[in-house]
């Protein structure tokens, strides 16, 4: 059976963690605004327009989402609607196609009195006079 033993710390001088260093963006970025960095006595006024542009950019980019959401939320909204419109649209006609049936007109009508001919209509010719 094989006995448990403890790994070995990695040394802070080791080449994997200078590698480390090398790569890492934050570290980077921490090294550039530190002493001796761009922002050592405060951010320059110079900066000021360019953050102020960005951050209008950030605001406009920030509100066309919201206005992108709520426009698909009412056109969702408004799909579904015209289902259920498309929908009625169909039973109704349906629903007219048979009320406009001769046998379904002919019951409707009987209570007023009216019946259906019994002979067929015929065709009243008129000669020319020459």
């Amino acid at each position: 059976m094989a006995t448990n033993t403890y790994k070995e710390p990695v040394k802070q001088n080791s080449k994997i963690e200078t590698k480390r260093k090398q790569v890492s963006f934050f570290r980077f970025l921490e090294g550039y605004l530190s002493l001796g960095g761009v922002f050592e006595q405060g951010l320059p006024i110079r900066y000021i327009p360019h953050i102020l542009f960005l951050t209008f950019l950030g605001i406009i980019y920030i509100g066309n989402i919201h206005y992108a959401e709520k426009n698909v939320r009412k056109m969702t909204r408004l799909k579904k609607e015209v289902d259920d419109l498309r929908a009625d649209y169909t039973t109704t006609q349906s629903e007219y196609m048979q009320a406009s049936k001769q046998s379904d007109v002919a019951t409707k009508v009987s209570k007023f009195g009216l019946v259906e001919s019994s002979t067929p209509p015929y065709k009243i010719i008129v000669k020319k006079e020459k």
